[in-house]
């Protein structure tokens, strides 16, 4: 069962997967505007730039309120802060074990950071005029003596 805040994490995370609403989200940091001139930057039709706005609306990203006949937008701190939080502890994870494989390399030796791999030599062979029925396992096994 999926719990409400894994949900709207979800919600979140997929309004946050589009360029183009991030870029709406990176103009509202500056302030509210209408919806008009959220779209005036993009190439895309106005039903488009409605659809983008519901996203970021119905992710609890954005605030919608009425002024006359003009929608005016804003940033909404909830969810944004829910994601960051929810990254938060993934960073703090990746950074402790960072940190320790940082510190294993500095107490490693030299010598056991380099791996020596032993050299193979492959020997490739083309066969002309042989049915392909007749390659079996024990006709290409004298080729082995070839390979070290």
């Amino acid at each position: 069962m999926v719990n409400d805040s894994s949900q709207r994490l979800d919600t979140v995370f997929l309004a946050l997967s589009d360029p183009t609403r991030r870029a709406i989200l990176e103009r509202l940091v500056r302030g509210e505007a209408s919806g008009t001139e959220l779209a005036r930057p993009f190439s895309i039709s106005v039903p488009a730039i409605s659809k983008h706005l519901r996203v970021l609306e119905n992710a609890d990203l954005i605030l919608r309120r009425k002024d006359g006949r003009v929608h005016r937008f804003r940033l909404a701190a909830r969810s944004m802060r829910e994601a960051a939080a929810w990254l938060e502890q993934y960073r703090q994870f990746w950074e402790t074990q960072f940190d320790a494989l940082a510190n294993y390399l500095e107490a490693t030796s030299e010598e056991e950071k380099s791996i020596s791999l032993p050299t193979r030599t492959v020997v490739l062979v083309r066969l002309w005029g042989i049915p392909s029925s007749t390659l079996t396992h024990d006709t290409l096994l004298p080729l082995s003596d070839h390979l070290q």
